[in-house]
């Protein structure tokens, strides 16, 4: 009995240790992620917030790019631009890859090997990206947004800390 309660907590000490995020692209078999991150998105009025999740792949990376819509029809599609801390931009090309599921909907965008080694070593500022959907009168916002690295949308001139997400932290240790 003595030796149960001390291997117990270490065996549940190691596994919140190294519990981390995973995502899985369509059915696939599921990748180390980071966390979610919410990314202010100041023009998309129905939310002001887009998803980012970045995954590490056999092949490279790959990132996932969620808003929340009112409409089934709306997607995020057609290529799309990260900009990173020290100025660079990584294009994506849009291969089709999306899903939408209870009022959301989510694209995925791959990276190349080199573009990972330069997720790791900056930041990420933005993502740009454009929003398409049905004309209705009453549909979901489309057009061209951008969703920044912003914790918060206020904070004081008093306030220290810093108001971004460490992005490339967090892919250096996937």
């Amino acid at each position: 009995m003595n030796l149960k309660l001390p291997l117990f907590l270490l065996l549940l000490i190691s596994t919140f240790a190294n519990a981390q995020e995973t995502m899985v692209i369509k059915g696939a078999k599921p990748y180390p992620a980071t966390e979610n991150y919410t990314f202010i998105c100041e023009k998309y009025v129905y939310t002001g917030e887009a998803n980012v999740q970045i995954a590490k792949t056999e092949k490279g990376g790959v990132l996932k790019l969620t808003i929340k819509t009112a409409n089934d029809k709306t997607r995020i599609s057609g290529g799309l631009y990260v900009d990173l801390a020290n100025g660079d931009v990584i294009p994506c090309v849009d291969k089709k890859v999306n899903e939408s599921a209870e009022g959301t909907t989510s694209s995925y965008y791959y990276f190349t090997p080199a573009e990972m080694v330069k997720l790791k070593k900056n930041d990420i500022k933005g993502i740009r990206f454009i929003v398409t959907g049905n004309s209705n009168a009453f549909g979901d916002q489309t057009g061209y947004f951008t969703a920044s690295n912003k914790k918060d949308y206020f904070s004081t001139a008093f306030d220290k800390s810093k108001k971004s997400f460490d992005t490339a932290a967090a892919i250096s240790a996937l």
